[in-house]
C-alpha cells in the first residue's frame, strides 16, 4: 500500500496517523463491516419482499384493492387537514368575510337589483307568452281559419271518397287529389264517365 500520492487526498481522518501497516488492518476491518452491512441489507429486502407479496396476497383475498387504499388514504388526509388548527382557523375566517359582504350595503343593493330584474324579465316574458297564445286562439276562432279548415276536410274526404270507389280504376291518388282540389276551389271541370269511349 502506498502511503503517498492521489491516496492522501481522499484518506480519512481515522486514518491520519496511523502506521500503515494498521491502517491497512483498520480498512480489512472496515471491508468485512461493510460485507457483513450489505449482507444483512439483501437479507432484509429479501424479507420485504416476501412481507410486500404476503400482504398483497391478504389483501386481494379480502377485496382490498390499490385505489381503495388511495380513496382512504386521501379520506383520511382530508379529515386530519379539517381537524387541524390552521383549517379551522381559515374557516372561521372566512364564515367572518362571508358574513361581512353578505351585510355589506353594497351588496344588499346588488341583491335587490338582481331580484328586480329577475322578477322584471319573469313579467316580460309571461306577458309575451300569454300575448302570443292569445292570438293563436283569436286566429283559430277566426272565420278565414275555420273556412280553411273546412275546405282541407272537405278535400281529404272526396280524395278519400274517389280513391275508394275508385279502387279498380287506373286513376291515380294524385289525380283523385288534383280532382278533389279543382272542386274544393270552386273550379268545375266536366267529368267523363270511364266507362265511355272519348268522342
Amino acid at each position: 500500500m502506498s502511503g503517498s500520492g492521489a491516496g492522501d487526498a481522499n484518506t480519512p481522518d481515522e486514518l491520519a496517523g496511523l502506521t500503515p501497516e494498521q491502517a491497512e488492518q483498520l480498512r480489512a476491518e472496515w471491508s468485512r463491516e461493510l460485507a457483513r452491512v450489505e449482507d444483512e441489507i439483501a437479507t432484509l429486502r429479501t424479507v420485504l419482499q416476501s412481507k410486500i407479496r404476503q400482504s398483497s396476497d391478504l389483501k386481494r383475498k379480502l377485496g382490498i384493492t390499490v385505489w381503495k387504499e388511495i380513496t382512504e388514504d386521501v379520506n383520511q388526509g382530508l379529515k386530519n387537514v379539517k381537524e387541524s388548527q390552521v383549517y379551522q382557523t381559515i374557516e372561521t375566517r372566512v364564515a367572518a368575510l362571508k358574513q361581512a359582504v353578505t351585510e355589506a350595503p353594497i351588496y344588499q343593493k346588488t341583491e335587490s337589483v338582481i331580484k328586480t330584474t329577475a322578477e322584471k324579465t319573469t313579467s316580460i316574458l309571461g306577458g309575451i307568452t300569454a300575448g302570443v297564445s292569445n292570438k293563436l286562439g283569436q286566429m283559430r276562432n277566426s272565420e278565414s281559419f275555420r273556412s280553411i279548415e273546412e275546405r282541407v276536410g272537405s278535400a281529404y274526404e272526396n280524395v278519400k271518397g274517389k280513391v275508394a270507389s275508385r279502387s279498380n280504376s287506373t286513376q291515380s291518388f294524385d289525380e283523385a287529389l288534383r280532382d278533389a282540389s279543382r272542386g274544393a276551389s270552386g273550379a268545375t271541370s266536366p267529368t267523363i264517365p270511364e266507362h265511355k269511349p272519348l268522342p
